[in-house]
């Protein structure tokens, strides 16, 4: 048998070192609006989290991310594929959610646990044959995905694949034979539960009926003990059940302190069996008693279980939110299609130069919080990373868009190398091994070292953290003291990152930074600091156009000024 198929984490045959992860933080999950994206895929919270855990997964190897982007899309080109899948995964996603997959078949496994472990098997092969027949219709081409066809495939035509197929056919038709049991309590005269057993086992279910039906004299009390001339009562003992506790742990379906005889109401409270802590071995004494007068049954069972016990049914079931992680953002990317927003496959690419290149940029953000009423008032950029685009120093007029672009440039990263398609008409890039964002800290974690303090120690770490193959995001860092001071630190901070080699965007107010860049730059280092500015149009609108050129002057000085009226035309004006 093949070794097992992961379509999110691939492992490359022949190869002598195994993939590498780094977790990207819950901060920068935060910051670049990642969260907001998990949300909108998923449909329930157990399935955020697991795509939380996927976009967490940042590994710089372009295999992997090839790997899952041509897996995502067959899935995106595939809807019929993709539905059939949809369907299964739910059905299966059941079984995982009760927690049956890890259990054993041991000598002391009751009849209810056996019949769950036959359930089971018989939905893994369930499983295994909607995936072969899915993948065999399906027009495919990713490796991942014709792997997963080959490993299949091998399961399926195997011979003991059929042999189980046939022994799980054939016990499932004798267990389907046991519809309803039937239990009988002995009274004392006081009316309290004496003993109780189990009287049948039928295959058929109860129906409701009034209980007096049943009785034959006027009084309402039989005067046998007979059940249609075939009843067999097998009484527990009374030293290894407490018959009267238990009577009352069944929903409180007999008041039998009270009343001689129970209502149809109550009867039916059967089934409402409570499940807390307190009448947790309940439904273990109605195992007792049915696997006591099942014993021929249960040794059936055990027999076939026993022999399938070292079946990997997890090999197939671990599919399950790898299979949901695609189909949710493959349903999502084509609903937000068929709205007009572009999205493309990104293309990852190896080599020594830290490099992008992506066209039609936008934030998704503005796809998801249906901020614009259609694609038409998106406004995209063009943009790259390169040894003469290293550092960008990014300025602009207040409100402007840059940290739009900024949080958009490390979505792109983060979609691209989960493999999912990106906003935009075009990327080309080299992956890279973690994002790190500095974006202004809330308050109350400000509050022992004071803003700059934080700053600076959390620019500390991040940097410490990074290296050349790392994306570095920086949101009006140093900007919450003096304009000297947090120039500064500015200029140091950006020439220790042309020194490591990172490729960064520095979204500031600071446009002395842009003016100087050249300052900046030095000829022992790789890469070069470049000034990005965020446009105004001619009528002092904004653009949200980014371009490589000078800051366009004191902008958000003016733009400030203007809000609050202290121009000197404002100021004069009669």
């Amino acid at each position: 048998m093949a070794a097992q198929v992961s379509i999110l984490f691939p492992i490359f045959e022949g190869d002598e070192k195994s993939v590498e992860y780094k977790a990207l933080s819950a901060v920068a999950m935060h910051d670049l609006g990642i969260d907001m994206l998990c949300k909108a895929m998923s449909k329930t919270e157990k399935e955020e989290k697991l795509f939380e855990s996927v976009f967490k997964a940042m590994s710089n190897d372009p295999r992997v991310a090839s790997y899952r982007s041509d897996v995502f899309e067959d899935v995106l080109n595939n809807p019929q594929m993709r539905e059939e899948m949809s369907q299964l995964l739910e059905h299966v996603q059941v079984i995982k959610d009760f927690g049956i997959l890890k259990r054993d078949v041991g000598a002391k496994a009751g009849l209810w646990e056996l019949l769950h472990k036959l359930d089971e098997i018989n939905d893994y092969i369930h499983s295994v044959e909607s995936i072969y027949n899915c993948l065999d219709k399906a027009d495919i081409k990713s490796a991942g995905l014709i792997a997963l066809k080959a490993y299949v495939s091998e399961i399926y035509k195997d011979s003991y694949f059929e042999e189980l197929k046939k022994d799980i056919n054939n016990i499932k038709m004798d267990t389907s034979e046991v519809q309803s049991v039937t239990i009988g309590i002995n009274l004392n005269n006081r009316f309290e539960a004496e003993s109780i057993g189990l009287v049948s086992v039928n295959n058929k279910q109860f129906k409701t009926s009034t209980i007096l039906q049943n009785f034959s004299s006027a009084k309402g009390i039989k005067d046998t003990t007979e059940w249609k001339g075939d009843m067999h009562y097998k009484p527990i003992e009374k030293d290894s059940v407490n018959v009267a506790g238990k009577i009352e742990k069944l929903g409180g379906f007999m008041a039998m302190n009270s009343t001689a005889f129970v209502t149809s109401d109550v009867r039916k409270s059967i089934v409402n069996i409570p499940d807390d802590d307190s009448n947790s071995d309940v439904p273990k004494y109605l195992d007792q008693v049915a696997s006591k007068m099942l014993n021929l049954l249960v040794k059936k069972l055990k027999e076939v279980l026993v022999k399938y016990v070292g079946l990997s049914i997890g090999n197939i079931t671990n599919l399950i939110p790898e299979f949901a992680y695609y189909i949710r953002g493959a349903e999502l990317i084509e609903k937000l299609q068929k709205r007009g927003f572009t999205f493309c496959k990104a293309e990852a690419v190896d080599g020594p130069e830290c490099f992008m290149d992506a066209h039609g940029v936008y934030n998704m953000k503005l796809a998801l919080e249906g901020g614009v009423a259609s694609f038409d008032d998106v406004v995209t950029n063009d943009l790259d990373f390169n040894n003469d685009n290293l550092a960008y120093i990014l300025t602009g007029a207040n409100r402007g868009g840059k940290t739009t672009i900024t949080q958009a440039i490390g979505q792109l990263f983060v979609m691209a190398q989960s493999g999912l398609y990106v906003t935009g008409t075009g990327l080309k890039y080299k992956p890279v091994d973690n994002i790190f964002t500095h974006f202004p800290a809330d308050e109350d974690k400000t509050m022992d070292l004071g803003r700059l303090g934080e700053e600076c120690t959390r620019f500390k770490e991040m940097y410490g953290e990074a290296t050349s193959d790392s994306l570095m995001l920086l949101n009006e860092t140093f900007s919450t003291t003096s304009f000297e001071e947090g120039y500064y630190i500015a200029v140091d901070a950006i020439k220790a990152i042309l020194n490591k080699n990172i490729r960064t965007i520095y979204n500031t107010h600071m446009h002395k930074l842009g003016y100087n860049v050249e300052e900046l730059n030095n000829s022992d280092y790789k890469g070069r600091a470049v000034s990005l500015v965020v446009k105004s149009s001619g009528d002092g609108k904004r653009s949200f156009k980014v371009e490589k050129m000078p800051p366009e002057g004191m902008s958000f000085a003016q733009d400030i000024a203007k809000k609050y009226g202290v121009t000197y035309e404002m100021l004069t004006k009669e």
